[in-house]
Formats: C-alpha cells, sequence, structure tokens
C-alpha cells in the first residue's frame, strides 16, 4: 500500500507541474485553454474555473497529461476566439508554452534538492572499502578504509561531501573520459593521492556496477553479529549476538560484505571463524547451511545470523543561498548525465538496461517513501530531473519535437506542412512505444530474472 500511495502521489505531482507549466505560461501568453488534465481516460473529478471556464479535470489512467488549448487545427474555432489561438500566436510564445512543461519540472527539481540540502541530509561517508586485486583503483593505490575528501578533474578541485557525492563526481568524468587525482585520508590521518584514467571507459560508465569493477565500492560495515536464528549453524556453534567476525579460515576480513562472500564461498565447508567478543577472542567452526537457490540457480549459503554492523555517516547541509546554489547544481549535473547515457544508449555505448518504467520507478517510490520523507522528496527531484529532460528530446509527440518544429521554422521562416508534421508524430509513437516495451521488459527482468 506504501508503494502504491507513494508511487501515484509522485505520478500525480509531476505531471500536474508539468502541466501547470503549460498552462500558466498558454494563460500569460493570452491564449485561451479549454481543459487542463492530469490522467487520460474517463474523468474522477472535473470541474471549472476562471474567466474562460478552464475544466479541470483528474482522470482514470495517471501516466500522463495534457492541456488543451483552443487551435485551428484542431476544428472549428468562435471568431471571437481565433485571436485567442494556440497556432496564431508568435512563435516565441508558441516555444515559451511548449517548453514551460520540462522547464516547471526542472525547477520543481531545483526546489526538491534546494529543501534536502537545506534541512540536511544523513548519508554515508566517502569511505572506499577494499579494492579487488588488479583493478584500477587497487593499482592506483586506493586501501580499504582511506575516505576520499577531494577530486580534481580538469584543474578543477571538488569536495567531496559524502558517497553519492562521491559517486555522481565519478560518474560525470567517467562518462567524459577524464582523468580524476582523488585525495585520500587514511584512517591514521595520512594523506594521499591517486589518480585513475577514464579514458577509454566511456561506454561503460553508465553501467551500474561500473564503479565496483573499478574497484571504487562504499566500506562494508564491520561483521557485527545482531542476532542468531535458532537452530541454525551460529547458534549451534556458539555465536553471539555482539559478535564481531574478524577472521575466516585465518584471513582478516574487512567486514559484512567479505563474510559473506567467504560463506557463499564455501559450498558448505566448515569455516573456522574469529570472533571478538567484548576483550576477548573467540573461536568458532561454522559448516554453512544451504537456504535456497538464486534466480540464476545457484546455491545460497548462509549461517543463519544477522548482521548489524553500522557505516560512518554524515549530515550534509547547507544554508538557504548554498542550498539553492546546489539545487541547481544537482539538477544541473544530473541532467547531463541523463542526457548522456541516453546519447550513449542511443549510439551503442551503453546497455539499454539503463531504461527504468513504472514497476521500477513504484518499487523506488515506495522504498524512499519508507526510509523517510527526505528520501522521498530526493527520490522525486531525481525523477522529476528525468521527466524534465525526457520531455526535451528532439522526439516527435514529445515537447522537444515541437520545440525542433519551432527552431526548423524560426530558421527557414516557413512552419512544417500539416501533413509531414502528422506522419513524423506516428514515427515518434513508434519510437515511445518501443522505449516503453524496453523499460517494462527491465523492470520484470529485475523482478524476476532475464526472461529468454
Amino acid at each position: 500500500m506504501v508503494t502504491v500511495l507513494a508511487f501515484l502521489f509522485a505520478l500525480g505531482l509531476l505531471i500536474a507541474i508539468h502541466e501547470y507549466g503549460h498552462y500558466r505560461v498558454a494563460v500569460a501568453a493570452g491564449v485561451k485553454v479549454l481543459r487542463f488534465s492530469i490522467g487520460f481516460g474517463k474523468p474522477l473529478l472535473k470541474w471549472k474555473r476562471g474567466p474562460d471556464q478552464t475544466e479541470f479535470v483528474i482522470a482514470a489512467i495517471p501516466l500522463g497529461g495534457f492541456v488543451r488549448m483552443v487551435d485551428e487545427r484542431e476544428g472549428d474555432v468562435p471568431a471571437a476566439d481565433v485571436p485567442r489561438a494556440f497556432n496564431r500566436q508568435s512563435l516565441f510564445k508558441r516555444a515559451a508554452i511548449v517548453a514551460a512543461g520540462p522547464a516547471a519540472n526542472l525547477l520543481l527539481a531545483v526546489a526538491l534538492f534546494a529543501v534536502v540540502a537545506f534541512v540536511g541530509v544523513r548519508q554515508p561517508v566517502a569511505l572506499l572499502g577494499d579494492p579487488a586485486a588488479g583493478s584500477p583503483a587497487a593499482v592506483a593505490g586506493v586501501r580499504a578504509g582511506d575516505q576520499v575528501v577531494a577530486i580534481t578533474a580538469d584543474g578543477s578541485t571538488q569536495t567531496v561531501q559524502s558517497w553519492s557525492d562521491l559517486q555522481l563526481q565519478l560518474l560525470t568524468a567517467a562518462m567524459d573520459g577524464k582523468t580524476v587525482s582523488m585525495q585520500l585520508r587514511a584512517a591514521d590521518g595520512a594523506t594521499s593521492n591517486v589518480t585513475l584514467h577514464f579514458a577509454g571507459a566511456e561506454d561503460k560508465a553508465s553501467q551500474p556496477d561500473f564503479l565496483a569493477t573499478w574497484g571504487l565500492r562504499l566500506k562494508s560495515p564491520p561483521a557485527l553479529i545482531r542476532e542468531t536464528i535458532a537452530g541454525d549453524p551460529a547458534e549451534k556453534a556458539g555465536m553471539r549476538a555482539g559478535d564481531v567476525v574478524t577472521q575466516v579460515d585465518g584471513k582478516a576480513i574487512s567486514g559484512a560484505e567479505a563474510l559473506l562472500k567467504a560463506i557463499q564461498a564455501s559450498a558448505g565447508k566448515p569455516l573456522q571463524l574469529l570472533v571478538k567478543r567484548g576483550q576477548q577472542n573467540v573461536a568458532l567452526t561454522i559448516r554453512p547451511q544451504v537456504q535456497h537457490l538464486a534466480s540464476n540457480g545457484q546455491r545460497v549459503w548462509r549461517i543463519g545470523a544477522m548482521l548489524g554492523g553500522e557505516i560512518p555517516t554524515v549530515v550534509v547541509k547547507n544554508g538557504p543561498l548554498g542550498a539553492v546554489v546546489q539545487g541547481f547544481s544537482r539538477t544541473w549535473e544530473l541532467s547531463a548525465l541523463t542526457l548522456k547515457t541516453l546519447g550513449k544508449m542511443v549510439i551503442g555505448q551503453a546497455s539499454l538496461s539503463n531504461l527504468s518504467g513504472p514497476v521500477t520507478i513504484a518499487d523506488y517510490a515506495g522504498r524512499s517513501a519508507e526510509l523517510g520523507w527526505l528520501s522521498y522528496i530526493s527520490f522525486l527531484a531525481i525523477i522529476s530531473v528525468s521527466l524534465g529532460v525526457l520531455n526535451l528530446l528532439p522526439l516527435p509527440v514529445l515537447d522537444g519535437g515541437h520545440l525542433l518544429y519551432y527552431a526548423i521554422e524560426g530558421f527557414t521562416r516557413r512552419s512544417i506542412p500539416q501533413r509531414l508534421q502528422e506522419r513524423l508524430q506516428q514515427g515518434g509513437l513508434v519510437i515511445i512505444a518501443l522505449m516503453m516495451t524496453i523499460a517494462l521488459y527491465n523492470d520484470f527482468a529485475r523482478l524476476i530474472g532475464p526472461m529468454h
């Protein structure tokens, strides 16, 4: 129920803001608006207001919306309304009305990011985990526990406030194939610099696990045992809540992630664990047992213990002016990253698996809502950026397609023939339908595994 409500609210808000952008600028330009609709299909609620008695509608299918204006291309228009028809407006006014929808979404994202930055949000510190042997990070000199405090690219140095901040800066640099220098601070306070060369990695930078393949991952929390399950191997071996696993088969482990990997790699063979219990070190022998099969058919091994270690966090917070600057900066960075990813998908340098549909969006809406209102606001801001950027793409049917028509009209001094526009609209619908099909496939593939 939380997921459904969070998803419906997100859709309703983002669609309403988008359409209100169109509506507000249309009214300001003197265009008569007939209907403002959130959703398609059968109206659930409707009312009229304003001097033009514009009909406001909430419809049954909440997957979009529209603003219907007086337009001679769509039928007969009363003589009194002809001067207020959309098609009679200047090129500048028409372009402004069309651009106002995506612009409203981007401005909403700025406002939401600014709210989060002003209130402050607790995020993981940019502490790096143990890089895989031979990975670019390991070769560069990254060590487990190093904290990234700043990044330098193209001669510009930016402070790293948190792990999410680091991710965004690294992915942006990787998408452009840049060389970056990371300033690190070790646990003992010593500082060092490592250099990462992302040249040649542009085509892989959009993959979800890109940073991990480079050996750049968040430091795992300590392998603290929060609870053991009665009758399972951990309890039978004498493991207790509060134990911290420090070694597996005589080798030190860096945290919970390393312990989970060791359990999975055991394939059921006994593990010799060393745990810290208070001031004592206690040796335990545990034989993992199969719990279930993963979606790929691989056995999943467990010892029956709940891990509860925590990672260091920091509250990232700005003053009023800094929050607004952060809102614009974050929106700009995400917009650029979205465009670069889409561009690489078009030319085949990025996987189409990056496309997500309504199922994935609903899933993240529910998860973020359960984490708290700040997480949910951040989610809304990210989706608002995506909606704004996608609608600016130069595809017929989308706002960006109409803006492209107007750009051509401004250059040639002639509007594109209506029949050609209709043909282009049909082609645009095919492209959008194909994108939605791929996005839905990706949604269900994430839920139930790839379909064959």
